[in-house]
């Protein structure tokens, strides 16, 4: 299977404690996207959020500045033992937080789809929740 990789820069009016909090707080990311989830904070704990549609385990944790999981999405083509690593940077630049974020090993043919959905139901919804 051909993989590529997708990387996006976003910047939120927040710290980078309170962006890296919406992505790890099981309630708070419940809350931004409107369905239920599950997430756990520690390394090597397990998460399945859009209920279930998306589900992993975490590989490195720094609070603040870095979170690494590997996820599986429920997709057509997708393959059930298939792990795609996203890789989430918070940088803080001012009273903003630069959020850097890369997703490797995305099977070829669902780049351009998830690219859209990182946009619409992740950076989107949080600069949402983050203006509340």
């Amino acid at each position: 299977m051909k993989t590529k990789s997708i990387k996006q820069t976003v910047t939120f009016d927040s710290t980078p404690e309170k962006v890296y909090q919406l992505i790890m707080d099981q309630k708070k990311h419940s809350t931004f996207s409107g369905t239920k989830v599950f997430m756990s904070t520690k390394p090597k704990g397990k998460f399945n959020v859009f209920d279930g549609y998306i589900h992993g385990y975490n590989i490195e944790l720094i609070e603040g500045k870095k979170i690494v999981q590997a996820w599986h999405f429920k997709e057509d083509g997708w393959p059930e033992d298939h792990y795609s690593i996203c890789t989430f940077t918070f940088e803080k630049q001012g009273d903003k937080t630069k959020l850097t974020f890369v997703q490797t090993d995305v099977p070829e043919h669902k780049v351009d789809e998830l690219k859209e959905g990182w946009k619409d139901y992740y950076w989107k919804a949080m600069k949402e929740y983050l203006k509340k």
